[in-house]
């Protein structure tokens, strides 16, 4: 197996670490709230997410110019390297699920006020979410050299992101709170099976907004740091195969 094979699968199971955390939780959010009780306070859930949802646009737009204390802190969880490259970003894949970087929690928290808000398809929707964030990255490992001159090239535009994210956010709290998110899905696809539409138009936004978080100022400098690490992790293997 050559070096590019094993960066490309060291993503794969980075990726496969995250995804299996947000489905799970995803999970959680359906059996939670799709009890009786919970239903009936769906539409106070609704409104209030949405307005969540609103309010973390704003303050993603608002971070590009004022320094918010909450987006400046990080919470890592460190995890030890393994002997096995394989495991080691497996699990470096969870922790980076469960020690999630609070400047793209925003985008993030809104999947799971979205999720909480259609509790049927939670699952799906984080599962789109990890997609969304996933196949950027293993796009990038699998053309791990052409990365770094387009990491130079994007750069300076990566605060727009930001404002992109939080109009994004913004335009989706609105159809949250007015529940014009069901109407518009009838209207772009042109059906009257409200559940079906509506869940395939909540996931199309769960997958934007994954990708989204991947070419956010939090992500995208962050994954030359992480095939670093990869190198690193081989490096090691390679002396123990030495010996």
């Amino acid at each position: 197996m050559d070096k590019q094979e094993t960066i490309f699968l060291n993503s794969a199971f980075f990726v496969i670490g995250f995804v299996i955390v947000f489905s799970i939780v995803g999970i959680l959010i359906h059996v939670i709230l799709s009890a009786k009780p919970a239903r009936m306070l769906m539409d106070d859930l609704r409104i209030i997410g949405g307005i969540i949802i609103i309010g973390f646009g704003i303050l993603l737009i608002a971070s590009t110019r004022y320094m918010i204390p909450f987006f400046m802190r990080e919470y890592k969880i460190h995890v030890k390297r393994l002997s096995n490259s394989f495991a080691s970003s497996f699990i470096f894949g969870i922790a980076f699920a469960i020690g999630w970087t609070p400047c793209i929690g925003p985008i993030l928290g809104s999947i799971y006020v979205l999720a909480a808000s259609s509790p049927s398809i939670s699952f799906l929707l984080l599962l789109a979410y990890s997609l969304g964030l996933g196949i950027p990255f293993l796009i990038a490992g699998a053309f791990i050299s052409k990365f770094s001159s387009f990491m130079k090239r994007i750069g300076p535009y990566l605060k727009w992101f930001n404002i992109i994210s939080g109009l994004f956010l913004i335009a989706i709290g609105v159809l949250v709170v007015t529940g014009a998110i069901g109407m518009l899905s009838v209207f772009l696809i042109s059906t009257n099976t409200y559940i079906s539409v509506n869940g395939s138009l909540n996931f199309v936004i769960a997958i934007v907004a994954g990708i989204l978080s991947f070419f956010s100022p939090c992500i995208l400098p962050l994954v030359p740091a992480y095939f670093s690490y990869i190198g690193g992790t081989m490096t090691e293997e390679s002396k123990g195969l030495s010996k």
